[in-house]
């Protein structure tokens, strides 16, 4: 079983007291409390089962891994502070890292100055790539921008007939949710769908009434959200108050939290809701059916997306240090990332020279008490593509 600390272990030991020099010692920083805390919760759940996989499969490098995690609280100076001590203090062999661009954003330029590999699971903002870092890979699929991509380019392609004429548009003020949204209105107006609302909102919007009301008073027939968990909940709250039901809905990230997400909308409410998603429980890949597996069992639930990722991003480490023999030259593990793919739980992954990813998000929405994938249509798990709340499209 291997051990995931909330605190640094100590000097010279691990956990469970075994010699540093039989150990690979990965820090993370994650926000485990604070208003990010169910995505870092979830991520570290992640890196935990692909601990206990890779350990039981004889380790990395024939040692064995061990996971020290901080909670950085969702403020971007503790994740700063925490990856820091990681790498002088704990003195760590590798780092995986936080969760939201927000926090990796600051912690990455702490990994890059340390010339520290970084394989960060969610860190989609355009901004960690805009910089000229040589050790940064995003072990997702697409970024931000081209999160919606999928999604929009098949309302785009609907029949006149069956395609909304007009959008409304709403973001959560972060490096990742905005680019979501900026994203899909690009290719939405593009094919003649009239934007009649856009905003963005503050982390700590609770109450989203005076936004549907004026999304509803506008005639918006689908809505984008860039939403990340809680704000997603609220927005949905706040429509069936205001009894606005837009034909489609769309929210960027809350949807793929699962039972969470499911438990706190309802089932009839979260029914049509359409989300991007890095991952699904039901896909054939890389070692996805003993992560479910073993995730079921250690946390009673199907793993949600965060969870996926986070088993992604350790994947992604391991092939990088397999290949390469050695986790001392670093630089040798980036280059080897950006000259190779990686056979992952999300699919196969592959990078650009400034460690972002090239390919396509999947595009799931919430049926029947699942989240089916509907697109793109030869990986969909169902046939039947539906309204927000019921009916068919």
């Amino acid at each position: 079983m291997v051990g995931v600390l909330v605190a640094a272990a100590g000097v010279g030991c691990t956990a469970d007291g075994a010699d540093q020099a039989d150990t690979v010692r990965i820090g993370v920083s994650l926000p485990l409390t604070g208003e990010f805390s169910q995505g870092g919760l979830d991520t570290r759940r992640g890196y935990e089962t692909w601990a206990e996989l890779t350990n039981e499969a004889g380790g990395l490098l024939g040692k064995k891994v061990e996971i020290i995690v901080k909670d950085d609280a969702t403020q971007q100076e503790t994740a700063v502070s925490n990856y820091n001590n990681l790498i002088s203090q704990d003195k760590v062999d590798l780092l995986l890292g936080s969760q939201s661009s927000l926090l990796n954003l600051p912690a990455s330029a702490i990994a890059e100055k340390n010339k520290m590999l970084f394989v960060c699971p969610s860190c989609a903002s355009p901004d960690m790539f805009n910089r000229g870092f040589k050790y940064i890979f995003f072990s997702q699929q697409a970024m931000a921008n081209d999160q919606a991509k999928v999604f929009a380019e098949w309302i785009a392609a609907l029949p006149p007939e069956q395609r909304p004429k007009t959008a409304a548009y709403a973001s959560l003020d972060d490096p990742f949710a905005g680019p979501v949204v900026e994203g899909a209105e690009k290719i939405l107006s593009a094919a003649g769908i009239r934007t009649v609302y856009k905003d963005e909102y503050p982390a700590n919007t609770k109450n989203f009434d005076s936004v549907v009301n004026a999304m509803r008073d506008a005639g918006a027939e689908i809505v984008v959200q860039g939403s990340v968990f809680e704000d997603g909940v609220n927005m949905i709250r706040s429509m069936n108050r205001a009894n606005y039901q837009p034909a489609i809905l769309y929210q960027s990230s809350s949807p793929t939290y699962g039972r969470q997400y499911l438990d706190a909308v309802g089932q009839e409410n979260a029914e049509g809701v359409f989300a991007s998603a890095s991952y699904s429980p039901l896909a054939d890949t890389a070692q996805n059916k003993e992560f479910v597996e073993l995730f079921e069992q250690k946390f009673g639930h199907t793993p949600p997306e965060d969870a996926g990722d986070g088993f992604a991003a350790g994947q992604v480490l391991k092939a990088a240090v397999e290949a390469v023999g050695s986790i001392d030259d670093q630089a040798a593990l980036a280059d080897w990332l950006r000259n190779n793919s990686v056979e992952t739980v999300l699919g196969t992954l592959s990078w650009n020279a400034d460690g972002s990813p090239k390919g396509d998000f999947l595009v799931g929405q919430w049926q029947a008490g699942n989240f089916e994938v509907v697109l793109p249509t030869a990986i969909a798990t169902t046939d039947r593509i539906v309204r927000w709340r019921g009916g068919s499209l």
